[in-house]
């Protein structure tokens, strides 16, 4: 029974020094690798941003400088990511917070509406808001913020860090989120004009795809989209042929209802393959 007792007391060593920080055997934690972060406005829109120094955490506020409206603009997700709604009358007004997984999250303050219900799941440079001025702010603009494990990290845009300037028109950024690639397109053929969105339903109109020939980039399984010849839940990333004003054109969706050669809830190119998923 000692010898048994000897070898448990060496066991449960072995495991302490194995566990316990500072140790030879201390197990390290390797913080995840970060998500390849875009600009949370859209495609070829170009945004001051300036950070305040007063601010807890390492947040940037966007303005924007194209010379379109700041106010309404779309504030898109940066990252892949579950979105989640939150109000704060007295600070960050409306906003949303997407987790990317890994401890990974980003946060978008001040927004004027929310443009995906409490627990989505969105997709990068969908459309999850709009820009505005609510909570504790003096104008539109977006407050953004990418957080590891609850701690504010300074702020990366397609890998490479972004300086920290003290008031805006000192540094400019041009989004590249939503504008997709030129080699993930497939072809379709559409029997009708339709209208594209924010999101894969239809409660945000951006915009007009005509009767035609396009290219898209992917689908999404969305909300169930009705017609006369059937019905999808499939909706088709692309790029709009007219845009409303305000909206944005760029990685809009649309049913693919009218690709209806391929019967209910097929989406495939005129080649008839499987169209990948975004």
């Amino acid at each position: 029974m000692r010898s048994l007792r000897i070898a448990l007391l060496a066991l449960g060593a072995l495991i302490a020094s194995m566990l316990l920080p500072g140790t030879a055997g201390a197990a390290t934690v390797t913080p995840a690798a970060a998500p390849v972060f875009k600009a949370p406005f859209a495609c070829g829109q170009t945004w001051t941003y300036s950070h305040h120094s007063a601010e807890v955490r390492r947040a940037l506020d966007f303005v924007r400088t194209d010379g379109g409206p700041t106010a309404g603009a779309p504030v898109l997700a940066s990252a892949a990511g579950t979105a989640t709604r939150h109000s704060q009358a007295g600070g960050a007004g409306n906003y949303i917070v997407i987790d990317h997984g890994g401890g990974w999250r980003t946060y978008y303050f001040h927004l004027a509406a929310f443009s995906v219900p409490s627990g989505a799941r969105v997709a990068q440079g969908q459309q999850i808001g709009t820009t505005g001025s609510t909570g504790n702010s003096s104008g539109a603009h977006i407050h953004y913020e990418q957080l590891l494990n609850g701690v504010g990290q300074n702020i990366r845009i397609n890998g490479t860090a972004l300086p920290y300037p003290g008031s805006y028109h000192q540094r400019y950024l041009t989004s590249d989120n939503g504008c997709g690639g030129g080699a993930g397109r497939y072809w379709v053929d559409t029997f009708a004009q339709t209208e594209g969105y924010a999101a894969p339903n239809t409660a945000s109109p951006q915009g007009v795809l005509l009767q035609g020939t396009h290219y898209v980039y992917c689908k999404v399984w969305g909300a169930r989209y009705e017609g006369v010849y059937g019905h999808n839940h499939w909706w088709l990333r692309t790029d709009l042929d007219r845009t409303y004003p305000g909206g944005n054109g760029r990685g809009a969706y649309v049913p693919a209802y009218y690709l209806s050669r391929w019967g209910n809830d097929e989406a495939r190119d005129n080649s008839g393959n499987v169209i990948p998923d975004c």
